[in-house]
């Protein structure tokens, strides 16, 4: 990759050492116009006409996203969050008592959340999968855990405690060969990895935009794969979903945009798209080799520090590292990188309860180097943290 250009592209890249791409990366030139843009027009000529004028380029977004994931442009609705598009699928499902729901024991707070909610409304049960012996959700294990009484199989590709990479596809072959319902929350690998849903075998993925694949903070979306459309309706619906077609009845729209409602950004849809286009034209396979290669680099230097533990499980790891230290608390390292304009990140304990307590693990350091950080940008990380170690 020719990583001076990727900078210049990156206006953002002049300033700070940025190491928290897993959190929010940052905008590409393409996109920072594709959202400026819009907004001056919207700012020049008023909402709905700025809407009217850029109706084909903002169908063009779902043509972008279904090509980054193998799938079909009627299979994608654009969603304002990751969150929202995983709610409007997991809320949207009829749990009664009983239902089994399987995750991964690396399962984001968030999500594990919106289980105990449904458990609670409706006494369904929660099981964590087991994992195997590189610390991955085991494909084998979940299929000793089938029975009649399993509802969904949920789980992440990548958490965000660290570099795992879950075998989503293998995970796939199971739930699809009892006829379970798939939900994969992809959030920490678009964008980071070539992601083709008729490998996975799911029924629904989700994404944000923020993450990997550099898009505007505030979009995200939702594939629902063709033969799923019908199996429920979405959680929430308005008259962009589900047109009011006579006194008394609605029609949901035969895509996946019956999971949409009215109000939306117009400007970080098309900054979604853009931010599409940008990967794709740099190649996910590059991006990922570039990507997992620093990650296994960074690794490697924290695994020689005195007192470093790093925590990424896995046969496969991807771009996210995290590690603790035997005496000094993980905010305490990051709060003092920040001092030296160094960007990571404080991962908590519950963003993964069920993997940490299961490690026995408090919070953690997260670093997550992106394609338009220099090698440098990494020794410089890397000598911060041993001098905060030495007391410099």
């Amino acid at each position: 990759m020719d990583i001076e250009r990727l900078r210049a592209e990156t206006p953002a890249a002049g300033g700070a050492t940025y190491l928290n791409n897993a959190g929010c990366s940052l905008m590409p030139q393409p996109v920072i116009d594709a959202v400026q843009g819009y907004f001056a027009l919207e700012a020049s000529i008023g909402g709905y006409p700025a809407m009217d004028r850029e109706s084909d380029a903002q169908a063009a977004v779902y043509d972008s996203l279904a090509r980054l994931i193998n799938a079909k442009p009627s299979e994608i609705a654009l969603t304002g969050s990751n969150t929202l598009a995983w709610t409007s699928v997991f809320h949207g499902m009829r749990f009664k008592e009983g239902d089994r729901i399987l995750t991964s024991r690396s399962e984001y707070g968030a999500n594990y959340v919106a289980f105990l909610q449904m458990q609670k409304r409706t006494g369904c049960r929660i099981d964590v999968i087991p994992s195997d012996n590189s610390g991955a959700t085991s494909p084998a294990a979940l299929e000793g855990m089938i029975d009649g009484d399993v509802k969904l199989v949920a789980v992440n590709w990548i958490p965000t405690n660290g570099g795992l990479v879950n075998p989503v596809a293998e995970i796939g072959r199971v739930a699809s060969r009892h006829g379970i319902a798939y939900l994969v929350d992809a959030c920490q690998a678009v964008g980071q990895m070539p992601v083709d849903v008729r490998e996975i075998g799911c029924n629904y993925l989700t994404s944000a935009g923020r993450k990997w694949l550099r898009g505007p903070k505030g979009s995200g979306f939702l594939y629902v794969s063709e033969e799923s459309l019908d199996d429920f309706e979405p959680a929430i619906i308005d008259d962009i979903g589900a047109p009011w077609v006579s006194p008394e009845a609605y029609e949901l729209l035969p895509d996946a945009r019956r999971f949409e409602t009215h109000e939306h950004a117009p400007a970080l849809r098309l900054g979604l798209g853009a931010a599409a286009e940008y990967a794709m034209t740099l190649g996910l396979d590059h991006i990922r080799d570039n990507v997992r290669g620093m990650a296994e680099g960074i690794r490697d230097e924290l695994s020689r520090m005195p007192g470093i533990s790093v925590q990424d499980l896995g046969a496969e790891r991807g771009a996210l590292v995290t590690f603790n230290h035997e005496t000094m608390p993980a905010a305490e390292i990051t709060t003092r990188l920040a001092q030296k304009d160094i960007r990571a990140k404080t991962i908590p304990r519950a963003g993964a309860l069920n993997d940490t307590v299961a490690r026995g693990l408090d919070e953690l350091v997260r670093i997550s180097a992106h394609y338009f950080n220099r090698g440098n940008d990494v020794e410089t990380c890397l000598r911060g943290i041993r001098d905060i170690l030495a007391g410099r």
